[in-house]
């Protein structure tokens, strides 16, 4: 029997590494674009295209505002009506199915549970932006398990509109009680070694005494590298190899050159994971010796 590693933090990514992210973003997006096809008669090629140049624009492929910029959707809203209420048959078809779609991934809660009870904190960091990642820690029932989150602030509405009249789904509803919201500057990418360098700091924990998992070879892993933490990829969350993965790449705010080497599976082009989580993020138990963490922050 292997002796487990001491260690008194845990790091956390959260897109397809604590909850999926991507299923459910290929149901509620194609759920999206086949309603603005069928509503607005445009090729799907075409939107596709200038959905593209707006995430770019915007740095998220998950922009609560995108209807609202696409100049293509305006010639056939009859006069008197917006954009947004001409296509809400559309929106709504994506946030149906976003929520039935939204779940943790497998082993996540019990895992989390069991090194929250051990006294270690946990701490999420992810490239999302604030809002969806608010409301999925909310959907999935986390407040309070994760201790904190970093993420960039949320992005800006188009000028004119107003965030809370634009969004089906109320920020207040999904407000954190125990969870705490930690930003980072706005356009930060992984790897941001900076970034777990700060985390660690403020909790004053060592890198030989801290974990971080998340999915991603060329992002989550080589930052953990970088800082000389314990890197954990999550390589249950890769979906690079899925065939629905096109359509992300094809509309995603990710660069040309980032999406060719996230599927680079050359040796010496991708860091070399340290450890490996297979089909679990329960997996994580069988490595580590969680204990307390003794936080500085206040």
């Amino acid at each position: 029997m292997l002796e487990l590693i001491p260690a008194r933090l845990l790091v956390v990514d959260l897109d397809d590494t604590v909850w999926h992210w991507f299923d459910p973003w290929h149901a509620s997006f194609s759920a999206l674009l086949d309603g603005l096809v069928k509503q607005s008669g445009q090729p799907e090629e075409d939107l596709i295209a200038e959905i593209r140049t707006i995430h770019q624009r915007r740095g998220t492929s998950e922009y609560s505002w995108l209807i609202d910029e696409m100049k293509s959707l305006e010639s056939v809203v009859p006069s008197g009506r917006s954009v947004r209420e001409f296509y809400d048959p559309s929106i709504h078809a994506q946030n149906a199915a976003r929520l039935k779609r939204t779940r943790l991934r497998l082993g996540v809660r019990e895992t989390l549970e069991d090194v929250k009870a051990r006294g270690t904190t946990i701490v999420a960091y992810t490239e999302s932006l604030e809002f969806w990642t608010r409301w999925r820690i909310v959907t999935n029932k986390l407040d309070g398990l994760l201790d904190e989150y970093y993420s960039s602030p949320d992005h800006d509405a188009p000028i004119g509109l107003e965030p809370s009249a634009m969004r089906h789904v109320p920020g207040d509803a999904y407000a954190l009680t125990h969870t705490q919201h930690r930003h980072v500057a706005t356009g930060t990418l992984k790897p941001a070694p900076a970034v777990l360098e700060q985390i660690m700091a403020d909790h004053a924990v060592s890198p030989e005494e801290t974990v971080y998992v998340g999915d991603t070879l060329m992002k989550d892993v080589e930052m953990a590298q970088r800082v000389g933490a314990f890197d954990v990829w999550a390589e249950y969350g890769v979906n690079h190899r899925d065939p629905r993965y096109e359509l992300l790449q094809r509309v995603s705010h990710w660069t040309d050159e980032m999406v060719k080497k996230e599927q680079d599976e050359r040796p010496g082009v991708q860091p070399e994971p340290r450890y490996a989580l297979r089909e679990s993020f329960a997996e994580l138990l069988g490595i580590f010796d969680f204990g307390p963490t003794e936080s500085r922050r206040t």
